[in-house]
């Protein structure tokens, strides 16, 4: 393994693959500082002012001189407000269709297919919580075990739903979570519990989906039951009445088509846009070219990017719908005081990224190469196939309860820095960045990207073994997330506009 990669013959600076010492050479050039692992070098003189190019790409201006050898960091570098000319459809790669690679889901009577077998109490508002959760915890492994069949009973509670405006984007958001939790594929039973007073109401979510309540599908409010202890006891009579009808269901025979991949990263470092997240991408374009669907989000973090996909898009009007978003989160940060370079986090820095141009850049990675077919709400029901794109923040857990709202049945999140992110009822496989972080945090990564580094594993051989996984996954195999059992609080619905 090289001392440092170089991602483009234009770039100005390469990446440290370890920790350097004063006075190492870089293609000719000495280290005038301390370098750590997957931290910049200069390798040409930068004047005050001029761009910093990686990925062959702007990722920020040199506020100061920078020499030959310098440690090019956030000592030294000025975010600065990216203005293009955005393109469509102008760099069109589509894959190669393919078909034959199946996996065992469960086939619903809509047609749906799921990668799990849940039974899911989701609540309208943050008042019925702790009756959601006691409803969901009375159901322990003896008794569960007398469905093998079953998954588990989840809670999925939040901290909204009330002190809310009753319409806009807040509220519209909120309500295609719930609808996308409630006719997830992944649940075989649903059971909505509200206070009834609140906000969002739940009739208001059936007549508006069309929601009918029937065996397995079940609503009530506290109010209306008569209190906390008796909504508690009148929930578990209804799971409990709707355990054998879940049992009863069987894995089968489906194709990848059916499958709809959130695409996420969090925890990034240097090596996430040159390991895990393009690999990912190579995974997400076997899955396209299968008729499956890969769902990238986390809008933020695709800003100073998002050029680069408007060219991928399938037509002008699905690249417009992608810089609408963008303008939209401009103008959200700027009257929230905030700034798009917000992000990248203290860690993310630690790891090597220095803007938010720069972690921006790696995490696109993430959608590969094929073209752009879909923009979609936060929440909204992903209906294309191929690569689509989704608007939510770079929160990780609103942005992957979106995702999963929208229809993804399992999660594939890449992690430089290490996370201890799961979900439910879409399990959660987990792609390390670099080997020194998946040895040490090997009970909670399923795939070890860092062998691109340290072994010459390439794109498309950690591609391939991650797109197997999912199929794996799909088909019932616990990812290492799952098997600790994370996903119950991490049901995290965005929270958009004002709290009243």
């Amino acid at each position: 393994m090289s001392d440092f990669i170089r991602l483009d013959a234009d770039d100005n600076v390469v990446t440290a693959t370890r920790s350097l010492a004063v006075g190492h050479d870089i293609e000719g050039v000495k280290t005038t500082a301390l370098i750590p692992t997957g931290h910049k070098i200069a390798t040409k003189a930068i004047a005050k002012g001029a761009q910093i190019r990686k990925y062959a790409q702007f990722i920020g201006l040199a506020s100061e001189d920078i020499a030959p050898g310098a440690h090019v960091h956030t000592h030294n570098t000025e975010f600065r407000a990216t203005s293009v000319d955005y393109e469509f459809a102008t760099d069109m790669r589509p894959v190669t269709p393919a078909t034959g690679d199946t996996f065992m889901g469960y086939r619903r009577e809509n047609g749906s297919v799921g990668t799990r077998n849940y039974i899911a109490i989701v609540t309208s508002v943050n008042c019925s919580a702790t009756a959601a959760r006691r409803i969901a915890d009375a159901f322990g492994p003896e008794e569960l075990a007398a469905y093998p069949n079953v998954d588990g009973v989840v809670a999925f509670v939040h901290g909204t739903g009330c002190g809310m405006a009753g319409d806009g984007d807040g509220f519209e958001a909120l309500q295609r979570v719930m609808w996308g939790y409630a006719r997830h594929p992944n649940h075989a039973g649903v059971l909505m519990v509200g206070l009834g007073c609140e906000m969002n109401q739940i009739d208001w979510l059936l007549d508006a989906w069309g929601l009918k309540q029937g065996p397995t599908f079940q609503a009530m409010n506290i109010q209306g039951v008569a209190g906390l202890r008796k909504t508690i006891e009148m929930g578990v009579e209804k799971v409990r009445a709707m355990l054998p009808i879940a049992n009863e269901a069987r894995r089968v025979e489906c194709p990848v088509s059916e499958l709809k991949v959130a695409l996420q990263c969090g925890g990034s470092d240097a090596w996430s846009g040159i390991t895990a997240n393009p690999a990912l991408g190579y995974a997400c374009d076997l899955l396209a070219a299968q008729g499956g669907t890969g769902v990238l989000a986390e809008t933020p973090e695709i800003y100073g990017a998002e050029h680069l996909l408007t060219r991928r898009a399938v037509d002008q009007a699905t690249g417009e719908k992608l810089i609408g978003l963008i303008e939209w989160w401009k103008d959200y940060t700027a009257r929230n005081k905030g700034s798009m370079d917000n992000n990248p986090s203290p860690g993310n820095k630690k790891g090597g990224l220095t803007t938010i141009l720069e972690k921006s850049l790696g995490a696109a990675a993430k959608g590969g190469t094929s073209p752009l077919t879909g923009v979609y709400k936060y929440a909204e029901q992903v209906t294309a196939k191929g690569f689509t794109f989704m608007d939510s923040p770079g929160y990780d857990p609103a942005s992957v309860t979106g995702q999963i709202a929208g229809g993804c049945n399992v999660v594939v999140f890449t992690t430089g820095r290490g996370s201890a992110f799961g979900s439910k009822p879409a399990p959660t496989i987990k792609v390390a960045t670099n080997s020194e972080m998946y040895r040490r945090m090997s009970e909670d990564m399923d795939i070890n990207a860092g062998e691109m580094l340290t072994d010459g594993v390439s794109i498309e051989q950690k591609g391939r073994e991650i797109y197997d996984m999912i199929l794996r996954v799909a088909s019932g195999e616990a990812s290492k997330s799952e098997a600790q059992g994370l996903g119950d609080y991490e049901f995290v619905p965005w929270q958009i506009g004002a709290v009243m």
